[in-house]
């Protein structure tokens, strides 16, 4: 439980703040001033100022944030200086293009490290489909366990007297079609050309008709799934694909839930929020530092794809106002634009609530 939760707060931070870290670094290119950049949420533990910035340790232990000079147009200090060059340092005061960018950076970073993360487990092995159909677990006493079929077996043929009392035989590449077989033959003496590391073998099973719910005919477990392991130089590649992949099923999956949550319809159990990510945590802690890579990297791209909504209170909705000032070429009110964020807030906020209450009627139903 400890762990869980330790491994979950490490997660959210390292979100977050890669997030912020994005920020940051475009805003310090551009010259705009950083007043502060905080690990954690405030309120604040300790902090030291470096240069022009502070780089504070708050009290809650989730994330991080930027803090720019003049992010709002209300800032005191920007607005009551008479230092013409502090206020072209101002964020409001940037070219659209520039804070456009420090905007769309806390995303890219995010993409960037579900990519980094994806990329370094194609290199540490990625279960793949293969043309070869192997045997994963037999159960004992069943007609597989009679045959001798091994583990890692891999099924090739499967030979077969048809009702004319010719000899056929079909090529197994995947499981369907072994599965198909199997069943149009049941009752049947079969005869299975296999591959056991390397040599070929052939045996004698016959696929009973009434077998245990929860096995098959042969009673057999099967996968055409292989682990496999990509050079470093063709890692990032394949990860870079991988990810855009996932962002673009993630994206949909997110635009419907966001609708119905709006819109009060039921959502798919498989949605989960801030509790059911660290119950997803758990469940990665116990299959080891793989599994909690891969929910990092998906994590990492939920983050990005939510972030860059034009929805008001996201980066994406910040970046909608930024856009349609440098289309119209005026600028919004203020106060007009702060309350439509602080509406945003409050509806996300309300959407968190709702997906938590998903998340609690998911656990406690089991």
């Amino acid at each position: 439980m400890i762990i869980t939760a330790l491994v979950f707060l490490l997660i959210l931070s390292i979100l977050v703040l890669i997030h912020e870290l994005g920020h940051f670094i475009v805003a310090k290119k551009f010259g705009i001033k950083v007043e502060e950049f905080g690990f954690g949420l405030p309120p604040r533990a300790f902090g030291k100022k470096i240069g022009e910035t502070i780089y504070s340790v708050n009290w809650l232990p989730i994330g991080g944030f930027v803090r720019l000079l003049g992010e709002d147009r209300d800032n005191p200090e920007v607005e009551k200086t008479a230092l013409k060059e502090l206020k072209e340092r101002a964020f409001y005061n940037r070219p659209v293009w520039q804070r456009s960018l420090v905007l769309v950076a806390g995303v890219f970073m995010n993409f960037f490290l579900a990519v980094i993360v994806i990329s370094y487990l194609f290199t540490q092995g990625v279960m793949v489909p293969t043309p070869r159909v192997h045997v994963e677990k037999i159960q004992s006493g069943s007609p597989a366990d009679e045959a001798g079929l091994k583990q890692n077996d891999i099924i090739k043929i499967i030979k077969f007297t048809n009702t004319d009392n010719i000899n056929q035989e079909v090529v197994i590449k995947n499981g369907d079609t072994l599965i198909r077989t199997t069943k149009d033959h049941l009752g049947e003496r079969l005869t299975l050309v296999i591959d056991r590391d390397g040599r070929e073998l052939t045996t004698e099973i016959m696929p009973r008709k009434d077998y245990p719910q929860d096995q098959g005919p042969m009673g057999v477990e099967i996968s055409n799934y292989e682990e496999k392991k990509y050079p470093l130089w063709q890692a990032p590649i394949l990860g870079t694909g991988e990810a855009f992949s996932l962002s673009f099923e993630l994206a949909k999956g997110i635009v419907k839930t966001v609708w119905k949550l709006i819109s009060f319809q039921p959502v798919s159990k498989d949605v989960a929020g801030p509790l059911g990510i660290a119950q997803m945590t758990g469940e990665a802690v116990k299959f080891g530092e793989k599994a909690v890579l891969e929910l990092l990297g998906l994590l990492s791209l939920n983050l990005a794809i939510l972030n860059i909504l034009p929805f008001p209170a996201l980066d994406g909705g910040r970046l909608l106002f930024v856009l349609i000032e440098g289309v119209t070429g005026r600028r919004l009110r203020t106060n007009w634009e702060r309350y439509v964020h602080q509406a945003g807030m409050a509806v996300l906020l309300f959407l968190i609530v709702l997906v938590t209450i998903n998340d609690l009627l998911r656990i406690f139903s089991k």
